[in-house]
Parts: structure tokens; C-alpha cells; sequence
């Protein structure tokens, strides 16, 4: 959705933007471009080797001088900007969930179609893997998580099937993990309807691998993805030179409400002078060349010129 960023941000030259997701750059090389020569873009990611990698493609095609790349989480946005001595953001972008890269590297652990370690998390070095979350976690918790993060149904049977199989043979790869998901889901019995799960068939849906929404809710867990994320919102306002826009591509209900409700506290209390009217969604072109993007939701708020910071009664 790179065109509706640009088009949501219109920077100018000399702006000051920042990507709370790195990645491959590709956002980050159509703001280095935008901004120009006088313009600053901070770049932040918790993976450091693919950092390094972004850094020296971005440097290949001239546009390094004006990077500065952060490692850690976004949420850290506030103390990389008083390193850099930025006093306010023009555009800030957070793309949620995990890069193109980390899903195609199956050391990684984060695809159910690629065997590797059954690990997830986006800071290799830190934190507890998939496998050591799963070795820990009660029923209760994981049925919690894969109902809140990933909209599992049957959240409560399945997390308790499953860590029964891991606890009697603990699940070491991604793919031991996704063939359990994909034969339980094929011979589970839904109480309500009676009729085994099965794939969806209908010609004009997207069909949906049963691990799918099992992985997405492991790496949101591994990663407190949704505690970084209402960490951000609470401090962004306060980020943003007036005027300023915050877009956030969400890919998952849950990240949504979030950005959704926390958007709309903003507008009230006159933090934000706008909002958009709704999520903004990937053209039919992008979602049939790149089914990743079919899932993903834009929103953006605009600060206001001045800023109504006294009131802070019911933040998140």
C-alpha cells in the first residue's frame, strides 16, 4: 500500500519521517526519496541483521546519507528520537506484523509452509521462542492468546489438544506444528453445528491453512506485539510536530480495534484534528499480485496544528 501512504503523508521536502518497521526498506526508500536531501528518515527494527542488509541496499542507491537506523521495538520510538535530536516527527509509519523476509527465511520459525525451528521471535537474540512459550503456558492462557490474537475457533479445545500432543512429544519445527493444526481442524467437530471443520472451497474466498491463525497468535504472544502497540499510541501524539500524520497497516482484527479506538480518544480530547473516516484497504490489483496485503487495514490521524494536550482522562 505504498501508494496510499504517500498520498496519506503528501510529505514535502525537508520533512522528517519516521518507520517504526524497516524491513526491506521499501517504504523507507519512497520516503527517502520524498524527503529529499534536506529531509531525515529514522528507521527502526529489531532484527539487526536484516537492518544491516536494508542499510547497505538502501546505501547502493544513494539514499544512506539521510538514513538513521534504531534497532529495537517501536516502542522506543521516543528515546531513538532524542538520540538523534529529532524534537518532532512530520510522518510516522508503523506496518504491523513481520516483514516478507522473515516469513521466507524458514530458520526464522514464523511460516507454517517452511520447516524450521519453532521459534518467532523477531529479535533472534532475546526473549522466549514458540517452542519455550509452548513448553510453559497453561490451557487457559494459550486459549486465551489464540482466541484474543488470532480469532481461533474453538480456542479452548484446541489449545488443550494441543498442548497435550506437545507435553507427550514437544513440537520442535514449524511444520510438526502445522500438520497437527491441519489434522485437527479437518477432524475436530464444531458442539454448535455438528459438521467437521473443513477448508474453505468457495471459488470467490481466500482459503485459510488452519495453522494460519495459530501462527499469527504465537508470534503476537512471543513478541507482546499488542503491549508495544498500545505503548505507541498512548506516546505518539505527543511525537508529532502539528500537522504531523500517523499511519499504522494493521493485519489483524485485535491491532485494528486498537488503533481504531485509541484514533478516535485522540480526535475527542483534540490531540488529533482528524482521523480516517475508515480503514483503508489494498487496491484488487495489490491483494491478486500480493496476497499478504489482503488482510491489511490502513488508518491515519493527523495532529492537531495545536496541540490539546490537558486532557489525558481515559487513555489506554
Amino acid at each position: 500500500m505504498v501508494g496510499e501512504i504517500l498520498a496519506t503523508f503528501g510529505l514535502q521536502p525537508g520533512a522528517c519521517v519516521a518507520d517504526l518497521t524497516l524491513g526491506h526498506g521499501g517504504h523507507t526508500q519512497h520516503f527517502l526519496k520524498e524527503v529529499g536531501p534536506t529531509g531525515t528518515v529514522l528507521a527502526m527494527d529489531l532484527d539487526g541483521n536484516q537492518a544491516e542488509i536494508t542499510r547497505n541496499r538502501l546505501e547502493a542507491l544513494g539514499l544512506g546519507d539521510r538514513l538513521r537506523i534504531e534497532l529495537g521495538n517501536f516502542a522506543g520510538i521516543g528515546q531513538a528520537m532524542g538520540k538523534h535530536a529529532l524534537v518532532g516527527l512530520d510522518a510516522v509509519l508503523a506496518d504491523l506484523g513481520i516483514s516478507s523476509m522473515q516469513i521466507d527465511d524458514p530458520a526464522r520459525g514464523f511460516s507454517y509452509r517452511r520447516e524450521g525451528p519453532l521459534d518467532m521471535r523477531m529479535d533472534p537474540n532475546r526473549g522466549e521462542s514458540a517452542k519455550s512459550l509452548l513448553d510453559s503456558i497453561s490451557p487457559e492462557d494459550l486459549s486465551g492468546g489464540l482466541e484474543e490474537f488470532g480469532d481461533v475457533p474453538l480456542a479452548g479445545s484446541f489449545a488443550r489438544a494441543l498442548l497435550a500432543s506437545h507435553r507427550a512429544t514437544p513440537f520442535e519445527t514449524t511444520t510438526q506444528l502445522a500438520d497437527f493444526c491441519l489434522k485437527w481442524h479437518q477432524g475436530s467437530t464444531s458442539p454448535k453445528s455438528g459438521e467437521a471443520w473443513k477448508l474453505r472451497q468457495g471459488k470467490k474466498k481466500w482459503e485459510t491453512h488452519p495453522a494460519a491463525r495459530v501462527f499469527q497468535a504465537l508470534r503476537i504472544m512471543v513478541n507482546r506485539e499488542l503491549a508495544n502497540l498500545k505503548y505507541l499510541l498512548r506516546v505518539i501524539p505527543d511525537l508529532l510536530s502539528p500537522g504531523g500524520t500517523i499511519a499504522i497497516l494493521s493485519f489483524h482484527s485485535g491491532e485494528d480495534r486498537l488503533v481504531k479506538a485509541a484514533f478516535e480518544q485522540g480526535l475527542r480530547q483534540g490531540k488529533f484534528s482528524t482521523i480516517s473516516d475508515g480503514p483503508i484497504r489494498a487496491g484488487f490489483e495489490e491483494r491478486t499480485e500480493n496476497p499478504r496485503s489482503r488482510s491489511a487495514k490502513l488508518r491515519w490521524a493527523k495532529r492537531a496544528a495545536t496541540a490539546q494536550d490537558g486532557d489525558d482522562s481515559g487513555d489506554m
